[in-house]
C-alpha cells in the first residue's frame, strides 16, 4: 500500500514546491492569516467588555471559541482557489500534459494533487489559530479547554478537507478556471450555512454535538474523494474543451430511462417500477434503520428539551384534544389536497437537498417527522397516555400508507447519493444523475404519489375521527 503512495507523494512534493514559489499565493495567505486573527481578537475583546457592562458574561465566553473556529475557517476558504485550479488551471496553462502522460495511475495522480492542495489551507489555518490563541491569552487571559481545542482543530481540518475535496472534484470536471470559480459557490454557500449551524451549537454550549458535525463532515469528505477518484478520467480531461447544456439530450435520456421498454401501465409497473425498486432495496433497508433512529432521537430529546409540567397534564387533556381536533377545518375533504401537496413538497425538497449532499441533507428532512413523533410519544407517556394509544389515534391510521411512502422516498434519495459517489458502467456524473433521477421518478409517480394521496385522505377524514373516539369529543 505504501509503495503505491510513493508516486502520489512525488506529485505532492512537486505541487507544494510550485505553490510556495508563487508569491501571489503565499503573500495573500500569510497577510490574511496574520491580520484576521488579530482582527478577531480585537472583536472578542470589545465584545467581552461590552457584554460585561450588562452582566451578560456568558455571551462573551461563548463568543471567543466561536471566533476561534472562524479564524480556522477563514484562511482555508481563501485557499480554495488553489484547489479549484489544481487540474483545470494546469490544463489552461498547458502544463498538465506531461503529468497526465506519466505512468502514474489515476488514483495516484488524483491523490497526489489532493494532498498537495490540502497543505496551504491547513498551514494557514494552523497559523491563524496559533496567532489568535496567543493574542487572546495575552489580552484576556483566556485558554480553551483541551476537548474544545481538539474539537475546533478537528473542525478546521474537516472543513478544509470537505472544501478542498469538493474543489478538486469541480476542477476535474470544469473546462475553465472561470467555470470552476463560478461552481465554487456550491461549496462556499453550504459551508457557510454549516458554520452558522455550528455557531448556534457553540452559543448554546452544546459542545458534545460538535463531534457529530465532525463525523458527518468526515463521511462527506470521504464521499467527495470517492466521487473524484471514480469520475477522474485523464483522457476526458485533455479532450474536453467546452461543456454545452444540451437540454434536449438530457430530457430524452431521462424520459427514455423513465419509460423504459414498457408499452402499457401494467408492463411499466411490472418491469420498470419493479426494477427500480430492486435497485434501491439496500438503501431502503438503510432508511428503515435511519427512521427508527430518528424516532428514538425524538424520545431522547424529551430529556434535553422537556415540555414544562405546568403546560401538560392528564386532567382534561383528552377532552381538550378532542375539541381541538373537531374544530380544525383542514380535517375534511378540503384538507386532502393540502396535506397531499405538503407531503409531496417535503419529499421534493428532501430530494433537492439530497442532490447536493449525497443524500445526507435529504435524509435529515425525511427523518424529521419521526423525530417529532418520538418526541410527542415520550411526552404523552410522561403524562400517563400509553404510547400505543397515542400512536393508534394519531399516527397508525394514515401511517400505514405514509410510512412506506417515506421509506421509498428516502431509499431513492440515498440511491442517488450512492450512484454519485460510486459511478458504474463508465457513466459521467451528469449521466449517472439522470439515470438515478429517472429511477426516483418511477418510484415517485408509480408508488409514492398514490400512497401519499391515500394517506392524505385517511389523515383528513379517518384519523381525526379515531382520535376523537379515543380521547373524547
Amino acid at each position: 500500500m505504501f509503495a503505491d503512495l510513493r508516486p502520489a507523494l512525488i506529485v505532492t512534493r512537486r505541487e507544494v514546491r510550485d505553490q510556495f514559489r508563487d508569491w501571489r499565493i503565499i503573500i495573500p495567505i500569510l497577510v490574511l492569516t496574520i491580520l484576521f486573527p488579530s482582527l478577531m481578537t480585537f472583536v472578542a475583546e470589545r465584545a467581552v467588555n461590552f457584554v460585561q457592562d450588562f452582566g451578560a458574561n456568558l455571551i462573551g465566553e461563548r463568543l471567543i471559541p466561536f471566533l476561534l473556529m472562524v479564524v480556522g475557517f477563514f484562511p482555508a476558504s481563501f485557499s480554495l482557489i488553489i484547489a479549484l485550479e489544481s487540474f483545470v488551471g494546469e490544463k489552461e496553462r498547458g502544463s498538465i500534459e506531461p503529468l497526465l502522460t506519466s505512468p502514474l495511475s489515476d488514483f495516484q495522480l488524483y491523490l497526489g494533487k489532493l494532498i498537495a492542495v490540502m497543505v496551504p489551507p491547513l498551514l494557514a489555518s494552523s497559523l491563524g489559530i496559533s496567532v489568535y490563541l496567543f493574542t487572546i491569552y495575552r489580552d484576556l487571559g483566556w485558554l480553551p479547554e483541551t476537548e474544545l481545542l481538539v474539537q475546533i482543530v478537528m473542525l478546521t481540518f474537516v472543513h478544509a478537507l470537505v472544501m478542498v475535496s469538493g474543489a478538486v472534484v469541480i476542477s476535474t470536471q470544469a473546462t475553465s478556471v472561470r467555470a470552476a470559480n463560478l461552481l465554487a459557490s456550491f461549496i462556499i454557500v453550504p459551508m457557510s450555512l454549516l458554520i452558522q449551524a455550528e455557531s448556534m451549537v457553540m452559543f448554546w454550549g452544546l459542545y458534545n454535538s460538535l463531534w457529530w458535525a465532525i463525523l458527518g463532515m468526515i463521511i462527506i469528505s470521504g464521499l467527495l474523494i470517492r466521487t473524484g477518484v471514480g469520475h477522474f478520467n485523464r483522457e476526458e480531461l485533455l479532450g474536453r474543451e467546452i461543456d454545452v447544456l444540451n437540454i434536449k439530450w438530457s430530457w430524452n435520456l431521462f424520459f427514455n430511462q423513465f419509460k423504459g421498454e414498457a408499452h402499457s401501465i401494467v408492463s411499466w409497473y411490472r418491469r420498470e417500477v419493479w426494477a427500480a425498486l430492486m435497485r434501491i432495496r439496500f438503501s431502503t433497508f438503510l432508511m428503515t434503520g435511519v427512521l427508527v433512529a430518528g424516532f428514538f432521537l425524538g424520545v431522547a430529546l424529551t430529556r434535553t428539551f422537556p415540555i414544562p409540567d405546568e403546560l401538560i397534564s392528564l386532567n382534561g387533556a383528552e377532552g381538550r384534544l378532542g375539541e381541538g381536533l373537531d374544530n380544525l377545518s383542514i380535517l375534511s375533504t378540503r384538507g386532502i389536497p393540502i396535506i397531499w401537496f405538503h407531503n409531496i413538497r417535503a419529499i421534493v425538497l428532501a430530494t433537492v437537498f439530497g442532490l447536493f449532499s449525497y443524500g445526507v441533507m435529504g435524509i435529515l428532512v425525511v427523518m424529521l417527522p419521526f423525530v417529532v413523533i418520538g418526541y410527542f410519544t415520550a411526552t404523552m407517556i410522561k403524562i400517563g397516555i400509553p404510547a400505543t394509544t397515542f400512536l393508534t389515534a394519531f399516527v397508525l391510521p394514515h401511517g400505514i400508507f405514509e410510512i412506506p411512502a417515506i421509506l421509498l422516498a428516502g431509499g431513492a434519495i440515498l440511491a442517488i447519493g450512492g450512484r454519485l459517489a460510486a459511478p458504474s458502467d463508465g457513466k459521467k456524473i451528469g449521466e449517472g444523475m439522470l439515470y438515478s433521477l429517472a429511477d426516483w421518478a418511477k418510484i415517485m409517480v408509480g408508488l409514492i404519489l398514490p400512497l401519499l394521496l391515500i394517506a392524505a385522505a385517511v389523515e383528513a377524514l379517518l384519523t381525526p375521527q379515531i382520535a376523537i373516539r379515543i380521547f373524547g369529543g
